[in-house]
């Protein structure tokens, strides 16, 4: 189902209920996009602003929240840091990957990847994102052909490839990205923050119960 056709025809609704017919106008679109950098932004946190303070704050937070974390220099080296997590935890080189991925030398590290969108039996998937907070350490995630959201969200462990140069200050800074370079948010946009928790039974804390474990690559030269 196309919910982004299902999206378009509920706007397309409300905008005859306002007596404004077709697509926003080039006019329409400015005045909104006027009003947007000119409303005033609320409290925030003084937060972190170089590359390495970014990774630091990010890295703190994330694993504050029980993510893993590792860098590496290059991107070519994820795919070998890939491999010893998962040995590390004695979990099978199996993967499915997000078709950017395709480039990167798994074959030399061992592991055994399907570009493709996950399915019932996957217990690993292996990602990016379109940015990541330094705020909460949370992993930002635009649904598309070749990001699928299920990749992230399907598998018992979740390791996504970070950019450090994809580390923006705050959540409000990651959409301000998604307005410069998207323009229109995608069908579904995905925060992570860490493996999901539940206290239901005893008010133990238990950890991946309803989605997968989270395991960073932060790219320092990426």
């Amino acid at each position: 189902m196309d919910t982004s056709a299902v999206r378009r025809n509920i706007l397309a609704r409300i905008r005859s209920a306002q007596g404004r017919q077709g697509a926003p106008t080039d006019a329409e679109r400015a005045a909104a996009d006027e009003y947007v950098a000119r409303h005033p932004a609320g409290p925030r946190l003084s937060l972190p602003s170089t590359r390495d303070e970014l990774i630091a704050r990010f890295r703190l937070e994330a694993e504050r929240l029980s993510t893993t974390v590792a860098e590496i220099d290059s991107l070519d080296a994820a795919p070998t840091e890939a491999a010893r997590y998962l040995q590390s935890l004695g979990l099978a080189l199996d993967v499915v990957a997000w078709p950017a991925h395709s480039g990167l030398p798994f074959d030399q590290a061992g592991i055994r990847v399907s570009f493709r969108k996950p399915e019932d039996a996957d217990l690993v998937g292996i990602t990016s994102c379109f940015c990541a907070t330094a705020e909460t350490g949370s992993l930002v995630l635009l649904s598309g052909a070749d990001t699928l959201a299920s990749g992230a969200l399907l598998p018992q462990t979740h390791l996504a490839i970070v950019p450090a140069s994809r580390i923006v200050a705050a959540h409000e800074d990651a959409f301000a990205l998604m307005r410069a370079e998207r323009g229109e948010l995608p069908r579904a946009v995905n925060f992570v923050s860490g493996p999901s928790r539940t206290g239901d039974i005893e008010q133990t804390i238990v950890l991946g119960t309803h989605g997968p474990y989270v395991h960073v690559i932060v790219v320092r030269n990426a």
